[in-house]
């Protein structure tokens, strides 16, 4: 039995902490080329809106995954233009842009299905909730091969993602390039790197994956949308991407562990234990503070996170 809860706790700690790796690589990104993305709650909520309204109307879930990646991406284009060719405060911007995602997916929700709330679940044959079928082969892994089984596509391209972004960011011209423009954006200006694209190639591509994160949150988890469903996975995603210095392997780590947190606090429900409930979920947020109380001084972000860039300006 104690095997079998310790299972259940590991694969519940993944899949929870899937959409948060793809948004806090999203996160990494962006704040690597020095544009603050505080807006990747609103970009995984229209994320998860668009994967379905695009699965909804076309039939089709690897559409509606592309609907997301593309919702993703043109919420983070208005983040771009605002942040890096008006030069507004990236924070305030980011802020203003998880609540217009709110509301416009609310708006929409209401305009295609007539009510508000949620939207029909979507066919069984659409839904992308589990397909044991799919990876039946891994059910020959001893112990574990039951529980790999049935992780959704979202699961194994999360974690293929992390080492993509690794190589991308550390073992790339373009990495070294996204670096320095996070680090001395005049002086990479001076070598005749474009800071203004690198930026906007990072933010939209942050906006992305947080649409991706959004959809496997609707399609990977529940196979419907429901309104505000991202519930703050987009701020605890930029705390695992602080967590882990930036760097993709940490963030990955850093979101396991807010994955096992909530996961603890599920089981925890499951059977029966005697705490309140509302102790429980808290659980999750608390780590989050705990574990950036104990290492926001030692983390030292690029040194022009946040700084929008002039050229010309001395």
């Amino acid at each position: 039995m104690t095997l079998t809860i310790i299972l259940a706790i590991i694969a519940s700690a993944i899949r929870l902490a899937t959409p948060l790796i793809f948004a806090s690589l999203g996160g990494t990104f962006s704040e690597r080329s020095g544009v603050v993305n505080i807006a990747l709650e609103g970009m995984m909520l229209m994320g998860a809106f668009f994967a379905v309204l695009v699965t909804h109307l076309y039939g089709s879930s690897f559409l509606g995954v592309l609907g997301a990646i593309v919702a993703g991406g043109v919420t983070a284009l208005l983040l771009a233009f605002m942040s890096i060719h008006l030069r507004s405060n990236q924070v305030v911007v980011g802020t203003a842009i998880n609540i217009l995602a709110a509301s416009l997916t609310a708006y929409f929700l209401e305009m295609v299905w007539h009510r508000s709330g949620q939207t029909d679940s979507l066919p069984k044959e659409l839904s992308l909730t589990g397909n044991p079928k799919m990876f039946a082969f891994l059910e020959k892994i001893p112990v574990l091969g039951d529980i790999f089984s049935r992780f959704t596509p979202f699961v194994y391209l999360a974690f293929f993602m992390v080492f993509v972004s690794y190589f991308v960011i550390f073992k790339t011209p373009f990495g070294l390039r996204i670096r320095a423009v996070g680090e001395h954006p005049r002086a990479a200006d001076t070598l005749g790197i474009n800071v203004f694209k690198i930026r906007y190639i990072c933010v939209i591509l942050s906006g992305c994956l947080a649409g991706l994160s959004g959809a496997s949150l609707s399609l990977g988890t529940v196979s419907l949308f429901r309104e505000g469903m991202s519930v703050g996975k987009g701020f605890i995603a930029l705390a695992a991407m602080i967590f882990g210095k930036w760097h993709p392997v940490g963030a990955m780590f850093a979101c396991l562990f807010f994955g096992f947190t909530e996961a603890i606090q599920i089981q925890a429900q499951t059977i029966g234990i005697n705490v309140p409930p509302e102790f429980l979920q808290m659980l999750p947020y608390v780590a989050t503070i705990l574990a950036l109380a104990g290492v926001v001084g030692k983390a030292t972000a690029p040194a022009a996170d946040g700084k929008p860039y002039e050229k010309g300006e001395k």
